[in-house]
């Protein structure tokens, strides 16, 4: 199972990419992703935190009940600020 992480504006910059494909971590939710994100990279800790998290296209409300699939597309989206 692979699926795919994008990070935007300060996350693209703390992660030093703007995507990558991996194979989710166990527990297979958004909240596992997140935890093994931070443990494989500490400069996205307080980073990730403050984002947005898409699944699929959908905002995740609850990222320890969102769970991961074959395909699932993943985006960390930072606060972002101007008019």
């Amino acid at each position: 199972m692979t699926i795919t992480v994008a990070f935007f504006a300060g996350a693209a910059e703390a992660a030093g990419m703007d995507s990558t494909t991996l194979t989710p971590p166990a527990g297979g939710t958004v909240d596992a992703l997140t935890t093994h994100l931070v443990a494989d990279n500490p400069a996205l800790d307080g980073v990730l935190g403050r984002c947005s998290v898409l699944l699929d296209g959908a905002r995740v409300a609850d990222p320890e009940q969102a769970r991961l699939q074959d395909g699932s597309e993943v985006h960390y989206l930072p606060p972002f600020a101007g008019g």
